[in-house]
């Protein structure tokens, strides 16, 4: 009976550990668990790089046609929090955007990908500013691999008819936080 139940146990973690590994993950070389003043806003009383950080991605399912990435802080005192980053129609066969793909005069990101109007009201990347001594805000940052290559959209899109094409089109998600305050 005891080799039966250490059979199940050895047979359980393979297969959780199998599945762990075989999921569209997000990561980033630049990100731990708190951004920093590379990552930072340079303007509305914050004077960081307001350099993206490196994203990349793995596992994307079956029938991918292309990725979007967003970066939301949901602790932004608005009522609705605050958009800092909005990129889609990425090819499917890209896995990666460099640090500072959110910089448009750098033409970095992939050459079809669209980075349209942030809460900042500005195209490309918008680093946390968070209010001075108003805690730690969240900083989620989502890759979303669709099932469209295209959503139809340009860079003057604001963030809500961005969010609910790609609600429209999603096949999975994956997501990171980082924290930042000042």
């Amino acid at each position: 009976m005891k080799k039966i139940h250490l059979m199940l146990g050895l047979m359980l973690t393979i297969s959780v550990t199998t599945l762990a590994q075989n999921t569209f993950t997000l990561t980033s070389k630049d990100l731990g668990g708190q951004a920093t003043q590379i990552q930072e806003f340079n303007g509305f009383g914050c004077s960081g790089k307001n350099e993206s950080p490196q994203l990349s991605w793995t596992n994307a399912p079956a029938g991918t046609k292309s990725f979007a990435v967003t970066m939301y802080d949901p602790d932004a005192p608005t009522g609705s929090g605050w958009w800092h980053w909005l990129v889609f129609d990425i090819p499917a066969n890209v896995n990666e955007l460099v640090s500072n793909a959110g910089n448009i005069d750098l033409n970095i990101a992939p050459k079809t990908a669209i980075q349209s109007i942030t809460d900042y009201g500005t195209k490309g990347y918008g680093g946390p500013c968070p209010p001075k001594e108003h805690g730690l805000h969240q900083y989620i940052i989502t890759v979303y691999a669709l099932k469209t290559e295209k959503l139809g959209l340009d860079e003057n899109t604001n963030a809500a008819v961005v969010g609910y094409y790609l609600s429209n089109n999603i096949l999975a998600k994956s997501s990171i936080v980082a924290y930042y305050q000042r």
